[in-house]
């Protein structure tokens, strides 16, 4: 199997191998021989190229979900050696384009010897030069309004853009978010460590950037988390902390997880990676407990706000790794009835899969956004005495080739993980 960035599904490319795995090689298109029949002009351009975000643009939607549902199809069979699978239809998007609540700008030169910051998307393949970017149809109008205003912002006070040639300058990039619900928007400036005039207040939270890349904050202008509401919840959201970046089709995406997860009140469920809590407190009212485990201490602070900001009180979290943390929250919690799995685009760990393993729960709900790497852990996991049931696609990224998915993994009644147990501990859910 051959990825291919920079080319649509039909195309005839002249493309260069890049990585090459065990599995699959990444190639990058170096020239287009013949366009799929089905390509059709560019909606969303910035100086008369591409925006680099939605590279799948030139192929109809209705394609795009059509080749989303056989590239799910084929990962399964070819990398986890599902034969004959069905995948369920996808969900479509709500919105085709304007969908996204988070956006990253950097800033650069627009054009050698261009003494103005340009603030918007590298082009694709070059990491020298910044593309500005006007009316991204990907972000909303208030995201485009944010932008364009910081930039006229910098332009006006005479900042330059950071160089890592020489370590000079003083803007990296931007963070826009915005709250679909609330209304509210929220910025991140990310510069070099040097004193800059104020930005404009109503929108920022400033931080500075060491030339290693780490992030601290060095102050607050403007609100500190973004507030959101989706699937009749209020959430706060930290600057570092993960929120679908599809708001409206991430409640789609979270009903196929509360359909395939099927619970009764009776069950216990763990939601590993689970950010801000969102996945667990959607399920809660339908769960007898939730815990959730999370990396990253600030999302916690805001799951367990979040929980209490609603009103929910059968939910705990935990900071902790995946990889060393289920293992105490199971000497805490005791094992779950279900587990709920949403991890990055890599996917889990051979290690990781094991400590799920040993949880023992009759059912895994998997939320990927990659099915690449699900399948072959969907692979292990069957391999360990679980059936794969049920996996639906979900659009969250329309004029993209991301995928994202939900599984449903059901334990057989008996295990193949020799270091798991059968015994229920003391005090496990019915």
């Amino acid at each position: 199997m051959i990825f291919v960035g920079g080319a649509l599904p039909g195309d005839l490319v002249r493309a260069r191998i890049g990585k090459s795995k065990r599995s699959h090689a990444e190639a990058a298109a170096i020239e287009l021989i013949e366009a799929a029949p089905a390509r059709i002009a560019d909606t969303c351009t910035h100086g008369g190229e591409p925006c680099p975000g939605a590279a799948w643009q030139g192929l109809p939607y209705q394609a795009q979900l059509a080749e989303k549902e056989r590239q799910t199809s084929e990962a399964l069979e070819r990398l986890g050696g599902f034969d004959g699978f069905d995948v369920e239809p996808i969900v479509e998007a709500v919105e085709q384009w304007r969908y996204r609540n988070k956006l990253e700008y950097s800033f650069g030169s627009a054009a050698e010897g261009d003494p103005e910051p340009a603030l918007g998307y590298h082009a694709r393949g070059r990491w020298d030069t910044v593309i500005d970017v006007e009316d991204c149809k990907l972000a909303s109008a208030a995201n485009n309004s944010a932008r364009n205003r910081i930039r006229g912002w910098a332009r006006a006070e005479d900042l330059a853009p950071f160089d890592s040639a020489d370590g000079s300058g003083i803007l990296r990039n931007l963070i826009v978010r915005d709250g679909r619900r609330t209304g509210q928007i929220q910025t991140r400036l990310v510069t070099t460590p040097k004193r800059i005039p104020e930005p404009p207040v109503d929108l920022h939270t400033v931080v500075e950037s060491e030339r290693s890349g780490t992030v601290g904050a060095t102050g607050a202008l403007g609100a500190e988390h973004l507030h959101e509401r989706l699937c009749d919840l209020d959430l706060r959201v930290s600057a570092l902390a993960f929120l679908q970046t599809n708001t409206e089709t991430a409640e789609q995406l979270y009903a196929t997880a509360r359909e395939f997860a099927a619970l009764t009140s009776k069950e216990r469920l763990f939601d590993i990676y689970c950010g801000i809590g969102t996945i667990g407190l959607t399920m809660a009212a339908d769960a007898a407990e939730v815990w959730g485990i999370e990396t990253v201490p600030s999302a916690i602070e805001d799951a367990e706000h979040n929980a209490s900001a609603n009103g929910i009180g059968n939910a705990r979290f935990r900071v902790g790794d995946a990889r060393v943390g289920i293992g105490p929250l199971l000497e805490e919690a005791g094992k779950p009835d279900l587990v709920v799995l949403d991890p990055p685009r890599a996917g889990l760990s051979q290690k990781i899969v094991r400590r799920v393993l040993e949880c023992e729960p009759k059912r895994i709900v998997y939320v990927s956004c990659n099915p690449t790497t699900l399948a072959p852990n969907a692979r292990q996991i069957v391999d360990a005495g679980y059936r794969l049931t049920r996996v639906k696609p979900v659009d969250m990224f329309p004029q993209t080739p991301h995928i994202e998915c939900v599984a449903l993994l059901e334990r057989t009644g008996t295990t193949n993980n020799p270091a798991a147990s059968s015994a229920a501990p003391p005090g496990a859910a019915e």
